[in-house]
């Protein structure tokens, strides 16, 4: 376990937490809060934590502790209180899962055994933190797009009993092929490959596998192996233990054709399933698979920290971003094996630091407690947020809304701003009046079919039943136009996300921008902490069930 003590040198970083006179902008509503945002002190901050002393900010490293201590300092520093009883941190457990040899599978037909070759055929991994988890001659069934989804009269399970057996599924959901169905070209949950699993288990599967397909994924198998192939972090669950896949992964589509053709079938099967009607069924083969994994258990950080509410106190709008990136790993070109993630999410956290400035300017305090949560392991797969809303330290029935911040901007201002999952909650509304005071519109999402709406940390919020949201930069750049900020977007994406060249350059660094949009995301907590409304889901959300349950506690 990690200890963190306030350290002298922390609280001798003023500009993080007062608001330093160059660079401030005047607000002409004369609110106090949107005064103090401070262009150069959300600089200085992301500067700090993207530096190479900060080591990439990986879980579990000396990164992680170097960061924790910074967060605390600098909460103290502006006088919030400790959001978790007497302490600023909730202990998040977690387990490293690695390979100890390669992963094998192979299916046997009565004619034929296809044997697939590991990180080219297919991805395989588990949650268990077992030395061999194997299964022999396991049987195999082709569930569809391995769906349960009452409100959508859809149920690939349907009669089909899967205990025990290795279920084949397919990405998405049926809209990405007919606009009819689900949300049409809008990814719902079920689409999204984390759902896939969660069910295959609910049904008591022994493993299940994707298939993989590029436009459905909206990513290559390339990010499957990068993001799959070694080290994987999961939630430690020896004290709440849940029933878990022996195996879960992804085959390529080659693969899965050669998986079919020994089954006597052939793609057919697919486009069969994208229907509706189509019922699962059992292929004539059997699955003989290996995960060899040796497990390291050790405790990662979510920070928290909150300004109580005068009149509703128990009443919580939750500020969240994630602080951790992806720590030290392969060398690029150049030789720089730190990946200091500054706009991924250096610049999030330190927004969270602007707004908690913002709201201890304000002459009176909120109505409502505002939380500020900086969440660890969301590149491991939302781990810090999960374990929060598994173990929430405030009731989730009476937590208004989570505000989630997650890349910042850095090329500029822009006329739009924009956000995934249209439909869900009244908070693209809040978000759409606020962006319009200021003269600004909200953008349509570019790739709605690509799920964006569940890869963030919102959404284990959301899963939770309260109402969330994340807000992208937008690409309508403020002077030179769309295809500028489209450019510059792709820019990132292609040469900085996730790469160690993402580090903050105040040569070619513009904040004005994502200053800009974390004041609307402020603007919006502003509105829930000092009013008594409850922001709703919208009829056709996955997530409206959760919360209507809740709402009685909320009387």
């Amino acid at each position: 376990m990690i200890r963190f003590a306030l350290r002298a040198c922390i609280l001798s970083l003023p500009c993080v937490f007062l608001a330093c006179n160059s660079g401030d902008k005047s607000a002409s509503t004369g609110d106090a809060g949107l005064s103090s945002f401070n262009k150069d002190s959300l600089a200085t901050a992301i500067k700090t934590l993207a530096s190479d002393e900060f080591q990439g900010r990986r879980p579990f490293t000396p990164g992680e502790t170097k960061t924790i201590e910074y967060l605390v300092g600098s909460y103290t520093g502006l006088g919030l209180e400790p959001g978790n009883g007497n302490s600023y941190t909730q202990d998040v457990p977690m387990v490293e899962i690695s390979p100890s040899a390669p992963s094998t599978l192979a299916f046997r037909s009565p004619k034929t055994t296809v044997s697939l070759q590991n990180m080219t055929d297919f991805v395989c991994w588990t949650e268990r933190p077992d030395t061999a988890n194997v299964l022999n001659g396991n049987d195999v069934v082709f569930a569809g797009f391995g769906i349960v989804a009452p409100e959508y009269n859809w149920n690939d399970y349907a009669g089909l009993n899967v205990k025990g057996k290795t279920v084949v599924v397919m990405v998405n959901d049926p809209g990405f092929y007919d606009s009819t169905l689900f949300k049409g070209h809008t990814m719902t949950y079920y689409g999204r490959w984390t759902y896939k699993y969660e069910e295959a288990a609910r049904q008591g599967a022994s493993a299940c596998l994707i298939i993989h397909n590029t436009a459905a994924a909206s990513y290559p198998f390339s990010v499957v192996q990068s993001s799959n192939g070694g080290v994987k972090l999961h939630l430690d669950t020896r004290n709440a233990p849940a029933y878990q896949l022996t195996l879960q992964g992804w085959i390529t589509e080659p693969a899965a054709m050669k998986l079919l053709a020994a089954a006597g079938k052939d793609s057919g099967l697919l486009k069969l399933a994208q229907h509706s009607g189509f019922k699962a069924m059992p292929l004539d083969v059997k699955l003989s698979g290996a995960v060899h994994a040796k497990e390291v258990y050790n405790q990662s950080h979510n920070v928290i920290a909150k300004i109580t509410g005068s009149k509703y106190p128990h009443e919580y709008v939750v500020f969240s971003a994630h602080w951790d990136h992806l720590g030290i790993g392969k060398p690029d070109a150049k030789g720089d094996s730190i990946y200091n993630g500054a706009a991924d999410n250096a610049s999030g956290t330190a927004a969270l630091l602007q707004i908690a400035r913002a709201f201890k300017a304000l002459p009176e305090k909120p109505e409502r407690t505002i939380l500020f949560l900086s969440v660890t392991a969301e590149e491991q797969g939302l781990l810090g947020s999960a374990w929060y809303a598994q173990h929430p330290i405030y009731p989730l029935a009476t937590t208004v809304a989570n505000l989630n911040i997650d890349v910042l901007n850095t090329y500029g201002p822009t006329k739009d701003i924009t956000y995934s999952g249209k439909g869900q909650s009244d908070l693209e509304d809040y978000l759409a009046e606020e962006v319009k005071k200021a003269g600004r519109y909200v953008a349509p999402e570019d790739h709605p079919e690509a799920g964006h709406y569940f890869r963030s940390d919102h959404f284990n919020f959301a899963r939770a039943g309260v109402p969330s949201i994340t807000a992208d930069g937008g690409v309508d750049d403020l002077t030179k136009g769309t295809a500028y900020g489209k450019q510059k977007h792709d820019e990132y994406t292609a040469q900085r996300y996730h790469q160690p060249a993402d580090e903050y350059d105040a040569a070619t660094w513009n904040l004005d921008g994502g200053l800009q949009d974390v004041e609307a995301i402020y603007e919006i907590g502003r509105r829930l902490g000092y009013d008594h409304e409850w922001p709703q889901w919208k009829p056709g959300s996955e997530f409206k069930a959760i919360r209507d349950k809740t709402a009685a506690d909320r009387k």
